[in-house]
């Protein structure tokens, strides 16, 4: 399992300022780099800063989830897809388990979510499978929602390209290294919503808003409701450390694909998401929306050379991305059959910190 290090028990995220990487001179850009690569080696997490996303667009999409899931849930439950291989539309609350990726198996994890995701026809020509580059499934009313979501679905996705170009610097490339992996890129944003039903009055003792999980991709660009507790990332020593979006900034994690191309110099790392409380342990609303960047179905991820040595060979088999992806998302959804819980998971089963 990846977990994140800490230094005296201390969780420390930075904040890397992607206007500096972006406007800077060599010595600024590298700074940057240097950052990233030091928080990708050890936490898994950046804070990003100077993403240039105007806060009127954030707005919309933060107005266009609140219309959806204030929907009459037979509303929300029309739009689920017609298999849950299709990564597309409504999930209610407690269709998923994202521990069962990890061989854990836990109560169904409490969010509801909205998914939306790049097609086959955003890439004419291309003959890509329509189950992995899947239609979406949009809601009739309100109708601003499809445009407030496209259009942070688009930000999102460039300042996830700008990070990867933060990445291959970070590892002595080219700054447009991994350009070619990413070009007709697997994409989804969810749009999720933690928010416990209005006719339950407790939670079971080991009850959680999402399931402790890696994320499989490349890199994942959260926009989160700002200062309110959830989100925990798990340290080397089995604890875990809540972490809080800065209002106005984003946060970053690498994926699974990061720690395979870096043969694990770099942590995808784990986290989960405790249902919300505030500073009296009440029960909150939360919203979070993660953009997944996970490169194109069809690119060939393989450990880098710089990253493997005769004192550190290669302990990934080279794999694509959908078959990394298939394999990973069909567990979370209890589409396949998990081994019992090792010993290393067991810091996972509860959930006081």
């Amino acid at each position: 399992m990846s977990t994140a290090r800490t230094r005296d028990g201390q969780l420390h995220i930075p904040t890397i300022d992607l206007a500096t990487f972006r406007d800077g001179l060599a010595a600024d850009r590298a700074l940057v780099a240097a950052e990233l690569d030091r928080a990708a080696s050890t936490v898994g997490f950046v804070q990003v800063v100077g993403h240039d996303i105007p806060a009127a667009v954030e707005t919309g999409m933060v107005s266009a989830m609140d219309s959806f899931f204030g929907l009459p849930m037979w509303q929300k439950k029309a739009l689920r897809p017609a298999s849950p291989e299709f990564n597309r539309g409504y999930t209610p609350p407690r269709a998923e388990r994202l521990s069962l990726s990890l061989g854990v198996d836990s109560p169904a994890d409490l969010f509801e979510s909205f998914n939306v995701g790049r097609s086959s026809e955003d890439f004419p020509g291309l003959g890509l499978d329509d189950l992995q580059y899947a239609p979406n499934l949009w809601p009739l009313r309100p109708e601003s929602f499809e445009p407030s979501v496209m259009i942070w679905f688009a930000e999102a996705a460039r300042v996830a390209r700008e990070v990867t170009s933060v990445m291959a610097v970070a590892l002595g490339l080219d700054d447009d290294f991994f350009a070619g992996y990413q070009d007709h890129a697997l994409e989804v944003l969810r749009l999720n919503n933690y928010c416990v039903p209005a006719d339950e009055k407790l939670l079971s003792q080991d009850q959680v808003g999402m399931g402790a999980h890696t994320d499989h991709g490349i890199v994942t660009v959260l926009w989160a409701d700002p200062e309110i507790r959830g989100l925990q990332i798990l340290d080397q020593d089995g604890t875990w450390h809540d972490v809080m979006p800065t209002a106005g900034a984003l946060l970053v994690n690498l994926g699974d694909l990061a720690a395979h191309w870096t043969n694990d110099r770099w942590v995808s790392p784990l986290h989960r998401v405790l249902p919300p409380t505030d500073d009296e342990g009440h029960l909150v609303r939360r919203r979070s929306a993660a953009f997944f960047h996970d490169g194109n179905a069809d690119a060939v991820i393989s450990v880098l050379p710089g990253c493997a040595d005769e004192g550190k060979p290669a302990h990934y088999e080279a794999v694509t991305v959908a078959e990394h992806l298939a394999a990973q998302q069909n567990d979370s959804r209890g589409l396949a059959v998990k081994p019992s819980p090792s010993r290393d998971a067991a810091p996972l089963l509860g959930v006081n910190p």
